[in-house]
């Protein structure tokens, strides 16, 4: 079993940055793919980014490339999303994401066997 909490959300003006944390419960973070995907009011839940579990690949979606980087410390068992350049369609609640396979089809949420609770981010124009 493994828990997912999330934090570093907020409120930040068009063009700001915010640093997300998710810290990770279990002794397998390593073995684990993690991913974050964000839910706005009234949309479905869309994939955002992914780190295999050894940090060595990520990937992206095209609406965050260049803008957006996921990292993560497997020592801290904790996973990162740092959020530049950020627009008013960044506005969502934002989830991260644990899976074993998940790798195969990372932008998938049903690869993902555990979820966090979300933080709100908040884009203001």
């Amino acid at each position: 079993q493994v828990q997912l909490v999330e934090s570093g959300g907020g409120l930040v003006q068009t063009g700001g940055s915010l640093r997300l944390s998710c810290a990770a419960s279990g002794r397998t973070f390593n073995s684990y793919t993690m991913g974050w995907f964000r839910q706005a009011p009234g949309k479905e839940r869309e994939f955002v980014a992914a780190s295999r579990w050894d940090g060595a690949s990520s990937y992206y979606a095209n609406s965050v490339k260049g803008r957006f980087t996921i990292s993560r410390d497997n020592a801290k068992n904790t996973v990162y999303l740092q959020m530049n350049s950020l627009k008013p369609e960044d506005t969502a609640v934002y989830y991260c994401a644990a899976g074993g396979s998940a790798w195969n089809r990372p932008t998938s949420g049903s690869g993902y066997d555990y979820w966090g609770q979300g933080t709100q981010v908040t884009v203001s124009s």
